[in-house]
């Protein structure tokens, strides 16, 4: 059965956010209370996500949950009927778009190649932690059966930390898996920004998109400026990220924006937290 197309736009955004995991449906299962079928189920449209399921998803890509929640709203209200039984005075519900909606992870037209192995690797890495017997034995019978913490397949490890990652890409070095989102900020021209911090490679970075041609963004914080810049249209439609830069909880990271052919700069900052443990 095709699904309906508010369902199509939620599973759209879930395969995003999927591929920024870097997961397989095995992955997915040993670290969500969903098995692999059914994330199997939910990525395809066949079967609208519970919202936990949504949740868990956006929590692993490390992305605000916000609009992916908003299109399971409106997706689960057209499954139910709700939508198409309110009243007829009562006010259209608005779609949810967001201004500037990211790429999908891996789209950095600079280092393609390089990304796309990285990806490759991790998932070679995850699958070969699971045994043959785990793939013989059938389905969960339940969504909410939980894989002992024990037996849960290991990330892949960095290939740098501290000062061995500074100045180099952070999807190559595997720092992009499940990194902290510091902060959010969008332009006036409408370009999304964040800064982003790896607590297992002690580095931060900043990643931006929806950006023009020309538009710039550096990185300041302990040693040298950090900086990446739209070259072409297949730039602006991609993820751009610095390189990184060694961090350690309480630095101070500041990011600017640098709009093409202009003097001014919008900049925000924010502070590397510790991670719970040290807290």
């Amino acid at each position: 059965m095709t699904p309906s197309p508010e369902r199509a736009e939620l599973t759209a955004a879930l395969r995003e956010v999927r591929q920024r995991t870097g997961l397989s449906l095995t992955g997915l299962e040993e670290r969500t209370p969903f098995s692999r079928s059914s994330w199997g189920r939910y990525l395809k449209g066949e079967t609208l996500p519970p919202r936990e399921a949504v949740r868990e998803l956006c929590r692993l890509a490390g992305e605000p949950e916000g609009r992916c929640l908003a299109l399971w709203e409106i997706a689960e209200s057209a499954s139910s009927g709700r939508a198409a039984h309110a009243p007829p005075d009562a006010p259209a519900r608005p779609r949810v778009t967001p201004p500037v909606p990211p790429p999908p992870e891996g789209t950095n037209r600079i280092r393609p190649w390089r990304t796309a192995a990285v990806v490759a690797a991790v998932l070679a890495l995850l699958a070969a932690g699971v045994t043959a017997t785990t793939l013989l034995v059938p389905d969960r019978p339940a969504d909410t059966a939980r894989t002992p913490p024990a037996s849960r397949t290991a990330l892949p490890p960095p290939r740098c930390r501290g000062s061995s990652c500074a100045g180099k890409d952070p999807m190559n070095m595997l720092c992009g898996i499940g990194p902290d989102t510091l902060t959010t900020h969008r332009t006036v021209a409408g370009a999304r920004l964040e800064l982003r911090h790896s607590p297992r490679c002690a580095a931060s970075w900043a990643r931006m998109w929806g950006a023009g041609i020309g538009d710039r963004v550096e990185l300041t914080a302990p040693g040298p400026t950090r900086s990446a810049e739209v070259t072409d249209a297949l730039d602006a439609k991609a993820y751009l990220y610095t390189p990184m830069t060694a961090t350690t909880p309480g630095t101070v990271v500041r990011a600017c924006f640098r709009p093409a052919g202009e003097q001014g700069r919008e900049c925000f900052e924010a502070t590397v937290r510790r991670p719970p443990a040290q807290r």
